[in-house]
């Protein structure tokens, strides 16, 4: 089916279109619908009738066909992946990596659903004794999710996997950037999950679409994007009062300590810095490194980066910008720690959508180039003190969702760790952290709030019930107005035996 008539269950098409293009050669991947607020209600209105259905199914059936579905995307891995790589312009290896890495949760989601989520007993307590008392998470229906263009398969789905796990349907609006891969996702359900069809829907097109997501009823809302973008998502769904859930940018630094793997680190901080052009998230965009060995780190690293080849073929270590745009907001944050006297170690230049691997020493902490997400492939390095100096100048950005520490000693490495003011933080290494199923991802602060992934991320997209169930009566109720006059105080005198002696 051409990519221009693909709908992956959004309904009739829109009377306007958009062009998706390759940012490599500008040619057109795809020509897709923009659809409305009528399109955007049909589809979140077939989902709802869809849910009741995938709902019904249970852990097991659930279970059964979230198998099917990965089972397809892990036979046409390299299918997805070369369509990624037209779309988004990374290369083809790292798009089998954010494929597979998909793949793995999807699993994970949907073998631990019911263990999670499933109903449990609890404890009553000494009040309530004579009930019996039950927990479980019941899904909220409709999850609607917001995604992103730089990791185009594995961002969305740690929403959109999670959420169908738990007993939801969903609609997915990809970005307009990358709408031939939420299509292609939406479209491969279709494929593999035949007798509930819906349950997992796309809707294509600009703000404006998402915005009618927003505004459709939906149970929660997921959203990966920026700052500015999500406090807009956030006000449009407060109108319905929607629950919504944020992945918003991060500014995420490493601490290289005085006994760190000088050679290791340096090579985690250009991966983490320059890997997919530096647009990932949770990416290395500002070092701290110890006066001990700050000079053999940034040689290090300087060393490693000028052996670096962005370009726009296969082979080049990373492809161009996604958007035109984020090459501005690179140029400017260059051009603002020059200007603020900081210094290009490596790299420096832009041309065209291609920004060579840069190293950044001696910017000051006010520059935006430090405070502000870049989201290119740049690194600033900073001379500090100790590790102590380095944590305060990491937990004084705004940003808060990972970071990574370096050292060679477990109990120090951990403590800095422990206090990032971070969502996530990977100790001698990078990234690490979104590969593990079963840990959250999320942050803090102007990076967000919620968490996808792990358990957390499967009750994500669920509402606690609470039941209790009275298994026999007792002399006396408390909760009944024929309850005795003394019994008030003989239950302050129970009271103060068990706690009382606390002190």
């Amino acid at each position: 089916m051409p990519l221009a008539e693909q709908r992956g269950g959004a309904g009739s098409p829109a009377a306007e279109t958009f062009e998706s293009t390759a940012p490599a050669t500008g040619a057109v991947v795809g020509v897709f619908p923009v659809h409305g607020p009528d399109d955007v209600r049909a589809a979140v209105d077939r989902a709802r009738a869809a849910a009741a259905t995938w709902a019904d199914l249970g852990f097991d059936g659930r279970r059964t066909r979230l198998a099917a579905y990965r089972g397809h995307l892990a036979r046409r891995v390299h299918e997805l992946a070369d369509l990624v790589h037209r779309e988004n312009g990374k290369p083809h290896a790292d798009a089998i990596l954010e494929i597979t890495l998909t793949v793995d949760h999807l699993a994970w989601a949907a073998t631990h659903a019911r263990k999670v989520l499933g109903p449990r007993r609890v404890s009553p307590g000494l009040l309530a004794a004579n009930h019996a008392a039950w927990l479980e998470y019941q899904p909220l229906g409709v999850v609607g999710v917001i995604g992103p263009w730089n990791y185009p398969v594995f961002t969305p789905m740690g929403s959109i996997a999670y959420a169908l796990a738990a007993g939801n349907a969903v609609v997915f609006k990809p970005s307009e950037h990358t709408p031939a891969v939420g299509t292609w996702l939406a479209d491969a359900w279709r494929a593999a999950v035949p007798d509930v069809p819906d349950a997992l829907q796309v809707v294509t097109g600009l703000g404006e679409t998402g915005a009618a997501l927003c505004r459709a009823g939906v149970g929660k809302l997921a959203f990966t994007g920026s700052a500015a973008t999500g406090r807009r998502v956030m006000a449009a769904a407060a109108a319905t009062l929607t629950p919504v859930l944020m992945e918003l940018g991060g500014k995420d630094a490493m601490i290289v300590d005085d006994d760190a793997d000088v050679a290791a680190a340096a090579d985690a901080a250009v991966w983490g810095a320059m890997s997919n052009a530096g647009q990932t998230c949770i990416g290395i965009e500002r070092v701290y490194a110890t006066e001990r060995v700050y000079d053999a780190f940034v040689a290090e690293v300087t060393e490693k980066v000028r052996g670096l080849r962005p370009g726009t073929d296969d082979a080049a270590a990373y492809g161009p910008m996604t958007m035109a745009a984020q090459t501005d907001v690179v140029r400017r944050h260059l051009d603002d720690a020059v200007a603020a006297g900081g210094r290009i170690a490596a790299g420096g230049t832009v041309e065209g959508r291609v920004v060579a691997p840069t190293v950044l020493l001696d910017v000051p902490e006010t520059s935006a180039a430090v405070r502000e997400e870049t989201f290119g492939p740049t690194l600033t390095i900073t001379r500090v003190r100790d590790a102590e100096e380095a944590l305060e100048r990491t937990n004084a950005n705004p940003h808060g969702l990972a970071g990574a520490v370096f050292s060679r000693s477990r109990a120090r490495a951990m403590d800095l760790a422990r206090r990032m003011r971070s969502g996530m933080t990977s100790v001698n290494s990078v990234l690490t952290f979104a590969s593990v199923p079963a840990l959250p991802f999320g942050g803090v602060g102007e990076s967000g709030f919620g968490r996808i992934h792990g358990e957390d991320g499967l009750r994500e997209f669920t509402r606690a019930k609470a039941i209790t169930r009275r298994r026999f009566g007792i002399p006396v109720d408390l909760m009944s107005f024929a309850r005795p006059a003394a019994a008030a105080d003989a239950l302050a005198r129970v009271v103060g035996l068990v706690h009382g002696r606390h002190r």
